[in-house]
């Protein structure tokens, strides 16, 4: 009777986990536990078209929290690559954005289109 209680509360424990497990990834979040509902809508993918860095002259770096995966990285590259003249690209492991522009960069916009995807900048 004791192997049956303890084989039933493992099963249960292993269900337990599943159904936590699916909600986090099943939601479209990821396995971190990131997810749409946690977060204000996905930017829209940007493909910048231009990237040669010789026509970006102006340069800025911007400290972000709340990443925790490539996919929060992309959602902060992509919110500031719609910025017109920008050209992003995160460092998650730095939790850093580079930011290039082709005109003066407004460290403000930029730190409001990082906020409207629902993450933070810290160095401003």
């Amino acid at each position: 009777m004791a192997d049956f209680i303890i084989v039933a509360a493992a099963i249960v424990l292993v269900a337990v986990i599943a159904v936590r497990y699916v909600r986090r990834v099943g939601s479209g979040g990821c396995a971190c536990g990131c997810s749409d509902s946690e977060r204000a809508p996905k930017p829209k993918r940007v493909e910048v078209a231009d990237t040669d860095e010789a026509h970006y002259p102006y340069a800025a770096e911007l400290i972000i929290g709340g990443m925790s995966c490539e996919g929060c990285a992309r959602n902060v590259e992509n919110a500031l690559n719609a910025l017109e003249g920008t050209w992003a690209r995160v460092d998650l492991g730095r939790n850093t954005a580079h930011i290039l522009s082709k005109t003066p960069i407004d460290r403000e916009v930029c730190a409001l289109a990082v906020r409207d995807a629902g993450y933070s900048v810290r160095d401003l």
